[in-house]
């Protein structure tokens, strides 16, 4: 059905529309929704995330490697690859 199950949220990843299963999204996962699980690797790169539209307690920030933000249905998320090189 085209129903939302009760624990899924779509968010707004680069623009485009992405459904996430859990009630928070990593710094990890953020990266690989905005590549489609393939981003680029390598010791040269490395991302930014930033985020608005989230809950009350935090409505806007950056999301660093190893945490973790609440997400809510709508929340828009931008991720930037940077090379150092």
């Amino acid at each position: 059905t085209q129903e939302a199950k009760q624990d899924e949220t779509t968010v707004i990843v680069n623009g485009r529309p992405k459904t996430v299963p859990a009630k928070e999204l990593t710094f990890q996962q953020a990266v690989a929704l905005a590549y489609d699980g393939n981003p680029p690797t390598g010791p040269d790169w490395e991302f930014t995330v930033t985020y608005r539209k989230g809950d009350d307690t935090k409505k806007e920030g950056t999301l660093t490697a190893g945490h973790s933000v609440k997400v809510k249905e709508g929340m828009v998320f931008n991720v930037v690859a940077t090379n150092k090189s």
